[in-house]
């Protein structure tokens, strides 16, 4: 089947909806003493906004905030998977604090409503790729699995991403590929697999936001596939992250 998540599996139009940048205010780490103050204006300095690729949030490495993600998104049936919400009614689904997690939507854009507690960092993939045992038997090793998603993000080749409006810089920079890592699927998954445990080994562009102040924001991100190339896996080839390069939208309620 086709990859259904926001990734590289075998990976509307609304009114356009305006956001006040006068709603900008400033962003912490979740410590009172390590602030980064956002200007009120157009002109956002939003790389303020970023985490750096080689901090570690919360105390933890960005690449295992990724392995999160995955686990996270994952455990949620297909019924209530927030990738396939056009809306942002399950923006909320088994959320944790301190860190939200964000996903993209499949083959067309969408602009999505969520309301955002306090003090709550965001991580959302821009476009990202997996290779697990349970998706691809054929493979044995962590040196193979590794490989496979590296081989398939390799098809990406431009990320994108805005903060009410304001270009967010640098992109290239957050690639990040973790170790071997486990995930469970539940019933009525959205791999349309037998429930399991499995191992995979991911690769992906990602945006990592500090805790944003009480405001309304528009997060809006893209990225882009080389569509005309494939991947070839023990005689079988794929495409990539293909169906999640549309345009999606945020308008996050920080409260």
């Amino acid at each position: 089947m086709k990859k259904f998540l926001l990734t590289s599996f075998f990976t509307l139009i609304l009114p356009v909806l305006l956001v006040n940048s006068s709603h900008i205010m400033s962003i912490s780490e979740g410590s009172p003493n390590d602030t980064a103050i956002v200007d009120n204006n157009t002109n956002l300095d939003v790389s303020n906004l970023v985490y750096d690729v080689n901090s570690k949030p919360f105390n933890v490495s960005y690449a295992d905030w990724t392995e999160k993600w995955w686990q996270w998104t994952y455990s949620i049936p297909w019924d209530k998977n927030p990738s396939y919400d056009d809306t942002g009614k399950y923006c909320s689904e088994n959320q944790i604090h301190p860190v939200w997690f964000l996903t993209l939507a499949y083959e067309h854009p969408v602009i999505r409503s969520c309301d955002i507690p306090e003090n709550t960092a965001l991580l959302i993939t821009l476009l990202n790729s997996e290779c697990s045992y349970a998706e691809f038997p054929l493979l044995k090793t962590e040196e193979e699995i590794s490989e496979c998603s590296k081989r398939m993000q390799d098809l990406v080749v431009g990320v994108n991403a805005s903060i009410n409006k304001a270009h967010v810089p640098n992109l290239e920079n957050y690639r990040i590929h973790t170790d071997i890592f486990n995930f469970t699927l539940p019933e009525n998954n959205i791999l349309n697999l037998t429930s399991q445990t499995t191992q995979a080994v991911a690769d992906g562009n990602w945006l990592f936001l500090k805790p944003l102040q009480t405001g309304t924001y528009e997060l809006k991100v893209k990225g882009d596939i080389n569509a005309t190339s494939t991947i070839e896996i023990n005689g079988n080839q794929y495409n990539g992250p293909v169906g999640w390069n549309y345009t999606t939208t945020y308008i996050l309620n920080v409260k």
